[in-house]
């Protein structure tokens, strides 16, 4: 089997590595029949975009014997040597404005030192400027920009800093536009968009494709290209499991595909979670686990983002939203890789998010509880819910929530009867229970409905009591919508309980079968 790339960001050492490589060509070449362009394209982290700007890197010095056997390979493009400007941002964290400025300089210098050019402006865009003006006798300049955003989102907490930032980024990206004449070709990298229109206000010819439909899989695992180039690994982990390749690949499938970058698409795994699987074989959340979005999770807070909500629709408009000073929490979720696009009504031009998968779903949600909860709930007690519920044993079953809530860090605790729908829905998405909050009646909506081997109604109440909950129930007609034909209760029974909270925890409970 041919070796799995993991971490692996250099084209070369992939190919010469004798890695596994995806051939991801066809859709560079798409970008380089135009004899000049300027591309920008925005993915979640570790999703391969280093990769892909290594890739761009080796085609643009002209090594067409690395790409033998690649799609590209066998087109008409003429593998003509150009003068490279490569920066990747991601390499320092800059504290400050003159960091930054100091960095960008050391990468200009370097790449002058390739080209054995001695510069002598000492502003850092000026010597930028003067990179372009000497590499332009050797021909028409490709620039490759890496995590353009890298230094704004390191600070993305602390306003003031970011905007310096962003401000010297601006100067930097300036000059692109002021020496278009020169250039062949320039493709940006980002986790985000949202900086977009501060940076890059100067590129009014900016090809934005990150939701372009013809580059939607141009990062990321196609289902065809999970089955055509891991299947010895497949076949080894199904194996070592004793099930079938189909019953793993459903499982593979639930775990890390479903992301989607445009309103029509085929839907891809996340690759560095896929890849970590194959070498470890067990299903983790290897992606989330290599970096926990705690400044997602404050700003959701923050907004009031109301997890139980999802899944959402938006606005297409919604997605052009770059505002540093005032940030949006969906775009950046979405930018982010935390939601995906799900569907698209043309119609409307209204867009369908949701998490991507299970790993998504599971680890966010783990997050956000732990967020309210400080140190998390024991999971051993999260499962005697799932038991008590299903056995009707609803002393111990609210029991069991009183000692869950009782957990919680007086501190932490909001009074809001929003607050403890919140923790409610997230103790039991986590535990697995097919649960929906805010579910809407036609007068009126029911706080929590838990759908599982039978039917669970719950109206929470925050200082008040517990039968004045059930009793809204009863006058608003909750159950109603269930006992349609469309629903089909079935064998089902159907529950309903008026839940009082009171003293930051639960209060009196009622319940009634109907």
């Amino acid at each position: 089997m041919k070796s799995l790339p993991i971490g692996i960001q250099s084209f070369r050492k992939l190919i010469e590595g004798n890695y596994i490589y995806l051939d991801k060509t066809k859709y560079i070449y798409k970008m380089l029949k135009n004899e000049s362009g300027v591309y920008f394209l925005s993915r979640p982290r570790r999703f391969g975009k280093s990769l892909l700007i290594s890739t761009l890197n080796e085609i643009f010095l002209g090594n067409k014997e690395l790409f033998k056997g690649l799609f590209i390979y066998e087109t008409n493009y003429q593998w003509k040597k150009y003068p490279v400007i490569r920066i990747d941002f991601s390499k320092q964290k800059a504290e400050n404005k003159e960091q930054l400025k100091n960095f960008i300089i050391t990468q200009i210098d370097s790449i002058a030192e390739n080209y054995k050019i001695v510069l002598n402006s000492k502003e850092y865009f000026s010597r930028f400027e003067e990179l372009i003006l000497e590499l332009k006798e050797f021909g028409k300049i490709v620039i490759l920009i890496d995590e353009y955003d890298k230094p704004i989102i390191d600070y993305i907490e602390e306003t003031e800093i970011a905007k310096d930032l962003r401000e010297v980024l601006k100067g930097f990206y300036t000059i692109i536009k002021a020496s278009d004449e020169y250039i062949r070709f320039v493709f940006l990298t980002g986790v985000s968009k949202f900086a977009k229109a501060g940076v890059f206000s100067g590129l009014n010819n900016l090809n934005d494709i990150t939701m372009d439909r013809k580059y939607s899989a141009m990062l990321g695992i196609t289902q065809t290209e999970l089955q055509e180039n891991f299947k010895e690994y497949i076949l080894d982990y199904a194996n070592k499991e004793k099930i079938s390749t189909e019953d793993l690949l459903d499982k593979i499938r639930f775990w890390y595909n479903g992301y989607c970058f445009t309103g029509e698409c085929e839907k891809v795994y996340n690759p560095f979670s896929t890849l970590l699987l194959f070498e470890r074989q067990e299903f983790r959340n290897h992606w989330f686990e290599t970096g926990t979005p705690s400044f997602l999770i404050k700003l959701a807070k923050k907004k009031n983002f109301e997890i139980e909500s999802l899944p959402i629709t938006q606005e297409e408009s919604s997605f052009s939203t770059y505002d540093l000073e005032e940030l949006n929490i969906i775009p950046l979720l979405l930018q982010t890789g935390y939601l995906t696009l799900k569907n698209y009504d043309k119609e409307t031009r209204l867009y369908g998010l949701d998490y991507p998968n299970f790993e998504v779903k599971n680890a966010f949600t783990h997050y956000f509880l732990r967020s309210y909860t400080r140190d998390g709930i024991n999971d051993g007690k999260l499962y005697q819910l799932i038991t008590t519920l299903r056995e009707k044993d609803f002393e111990l079953f609210f029991q069991t929530l009183e000692s869950l809530f009782a957990s919680i860090d007086y501190d932490l605790h909001i009074n809001q009867e929003k607050y403890y729908q919140t923790i409610f829905y997230l103790i039991f998405t986590l535990i697995g229970l097919r649960i929906s909050a805010e579910v809407k009646t036609n007068i009126g909506r029911i706080d929590v409905v838990i759908d599982d081997k039978d039917l669970f109604l719950f109206e929470f109440k925050l200082n008040d009591s517990a039968e004045n909950a059930l009793e809204q129930i009863y006058k608003n007609k909750y159950f109603q919508k269930y006992l349609s034909p469309e629903y089909a209760l079935g064998n089902k029974k159907m529950f309903l309980f008026g839940v009082e909270f009171k003293d930051r925890n639960l209060g009196e409970w009622v319940v009634k079968e109907l």
